[in-house]
């Protein structure tokens, strides 16, 4: 089996590619490795200037090295194969959006400490608990979520109870999937 590409390999031919250095972008797409990055080493650490960085559709397991990245507002981790949250804790006090769609998560053990965090793309994961979308209620500033194609969305659209009960728990959140949620006392006003 070949080796995976690493980040520091990556970085290289990004900035190869952009003519950029990458310790100074605000911008870095490492998507669609070939082969695939495996793991977020160490390299990251030094994308300081970095607010926006793209790793999807590659085959990362596990959020790790983000320490360095005290600018970041925006993670793209989407087709992966993560499970879990553990490791945003760096940047729990800077990150907005993450997008984590088609991975493999379960639970929400983790992203509380994503205090800033607005927008949410968690769909086709593998949520299938109200206990773990309850955990979404310790993210004050979330306004926007996907959670489409998990099983506790798939089965409880089938029977129109999805919308009414996300809308009961998380109290902020503005747009659902892609539809924005009026609020009774919104319509009165």
């Amino acid at each position: 089996m070949s080796k995976g590409t690493t980040i520091k390999e990556a970085l290289a031919q990004w900035e190869t590619k952009s003519g950029e250095k990458a310790a100074e972008a605000e911008e870095i797409k490492l998507l669609c490795q070939i082969p695939s990055v495996e793991k977020m080493d160490a390299s990251l650490s030094t994308l300081t200037n970095c607010k926006k960085l793209s790793l999807s559709t590659n085959a990362i397991e596990k959020i790790t090295n983000l320490n360095g990245l005290k600018s970041l507002k925006i993670l793209s981790l989407g087709r992966n194969n993560i499970k879990s949250f553990s490791g945003l804790e760096p940047v729990g006090d800077t990150l907005e959006e993450l997008w984590i769609s088609y991975n493999l998560i379960e639970k929400m053990k983790g992203i509380g400490v994503l205090k800033k965090l607005k927008v949410l793309f968690i769909s086709n994961n593998l949520v299938k608990d109200w206990s773990e979308v309850q955990k979404l209620s310790e993210l004050p500033c979330l306004v926007d979520m996907n959670m489409v194609n998990n099983p506790i969305e798939e089965k409880h659209s089938g029977d129109a109870t999805w919308r009414p009960e996300i809308e009961k728990k998380l109290v902020k959140l503005k747009k659902l999937d892609g539809v924005p949620i009026v609020r009774q006392d919104e319509e009165e006003e």
